[in-house]
């Protein structure tokens, strides 16, 4: 088999995966926030691995000695998530959205406390190409995409959260429109206007 093709085979196994699991984590999700401690035993290894391959891509990249490598960034969003009690879930597409949120929270405040031990140092801006490109990015640039992103919600919300999706949360772009209920074509729009906004937001930064 070739290369591309496995990954292609991979991409859909996990999709058919969780397409066949979605109304059971849906379910389970909800009974938990209900207060159902048995409906968490089950959870777990349901939505553990996609969360970890969430974390991982969006640490690729980084350089080794990062206290925050995927297994702790999971664990970390784990346990916010675990303190959201009667949240009603939509389904569990829905829920890997609120997570890339929580990611992005959790990734902003390692970032500022990566930034205060290295106060002074200079590292280059970081620009959005494509998900797979951003996601190399060094973490001290997380600020300055969520600095962005903030402004960006004022104009366009949805454009945020399809940049908040992507970006911290490392969905692809079927993943999104699911995760956001919305069409793919409008998730390739916001994604590519977001990119253009945000680029140049962040080229006047660096000015």
């Amino acid at each position: 088999m070739r290369k591309v093709d496995f990954f292609v085979y991979l991409r859909k196994k996990r999709e058919i995966k969780l397409n066949m699991e979605a109304d059971k984590i849906t379910q389970l999700l909800n009974a938990h926030a209900s207060g159902s401690d048995h409906a968490l035993a089950q959870l777990v290894p349901l939505i553990y691995d996609e969360l970890y391959r969430m974390a991982k891509n969006r640490l690729y990249g980084e350089r080794p000695g990062h206290t925050l490598n995927a297994t702790a960034l999971v664990h970390e969003v784990y346990l916010k998530l675990a303190q959201f009690d009667h949240l009603n879930y939509q389904n569990s597409s829905h829920f890997f959205a609120i997570a890339s949120r929580v990611m992005r929270n959790i990734l902003v405040d390692y970032a500022i406390k990566q930034k205060a031990l290295k106060r002074g140092g200079k590292h280059s801006p970081v620009t959005l190409g494509e998900a797979d490109a951003i996601a190399e990015v060094d973490l001290l640039d997380v600020l300055s995409v969520h600095q962005a992103l903030e402004r960006l919600s004022v104009l366009d919300e949805r454009q945020m959260r399809v940049v908040e999706c992507r970006y911290f949360g490392g969905l692809t772009i079927e993943e999104t429109a699911k995760a956001l209920n919305i069409s793919e074509p409008t998730v390739n729009r916001d994604w590519n206007m977001a990119r253009a906004w945000l680029n140049k937001e962040l080229a006047d930064v660096k000015k």
